[in-house]
């Protein structure tokens, strides 16, 4: 069974605005793939659509076989909890939290006690290297290990994809390497990881590219 599916899937915005033309894609499981294209070619909504954020204006989505037009508000939320995680260019990071308690927050809305939370919290910060860095908090973190800690969060609800938006995008090019290897062993380990970006060198560097210009995939 295939992750993701669109389906002659488009977008249009009030006003008219078409984001994404009649787009039809398969990601299979393990799927490392890059999602390539300059501003404004629609990556973003192709991004949202894909990531249960928003809805097509026609066609299709579908995640792990499953129609997202037929599931109500509560449901795709819940698949977002369970199934997906999102990483972004901001880290997104609270700032008087330790790394530990920034990545254990994402299981507080999955209600799990609390010492679970911390223990899953340690294990996806090891995950990504970052052992030695439970209780630091932000400001005494590097961009490059802050990024981790943002991957062990959407990591730590085990979710079976992982949608990366411009992961690389605030960071060197040491530590967005180091952001790269990070998402070659999770596509290894078996999750499957898409990685929007502008970046074209990135998107050389994955096993698959998927190119959009001006909301069309080509």
């Amino acid at each position: 069974m295939s992750v993701i599916e669109l389906e002659h899937a488009s977008k249009t915005y009030p006003g008219g605005v078409r984001a994404l033309w009649d787009a039809t894609l398969t990601i299979g499981p393990g799927e490392l793939v890059a999602v390539c294209g300059p501003s404004g070619s629609g990556k973003s909504t192709m991004l949202n659509l894909m990531g249960t954020l928003d809805r097509p204006s026609e066609g299709r989505v579908k995640l792990l076989g499953h129609d997202m037009a037929t599931l109500s508000d509560r449901r795709l939320s819940a698949v977002r909890a369970h199934w997906i995680g999102f990483v972004f260019q901001q880290f997104f990071l609270t700032a008087h939290l330790t790394a530990a308690e920034n990545v254990a927050t994402r299981l507080l809305y999955l209600g799990v006690p609390a010492r679970g939370r911390i223990m899953a919290a340690h294990e996806a910060l090891e995950r990504v290297g970052l052992g030695d860095r439970l209780t630091h908090r932000p400001h005494e973190l590097s961009g490059g290990e802050r990024q981790r800690v943002a991957i062990a969060r959407a990591l730590v609800a085990r979710p079976m994809v992982l949608f990366a938006d411009e992961p690389t995008g605030n960071l060197d090019t040491a530590s967005g390497a180091g952001i790269v290897d990070i998402l070659w062993k999770l596509h290894e380990e078996g999750t499957t990881v898409v990685v929007i970006t502008h970046n074209t060198d990135l998107a050389e560097a994955l096993p698959r590219r998927v190119d959009l210009l001006d909301g069309r995939l080509l």
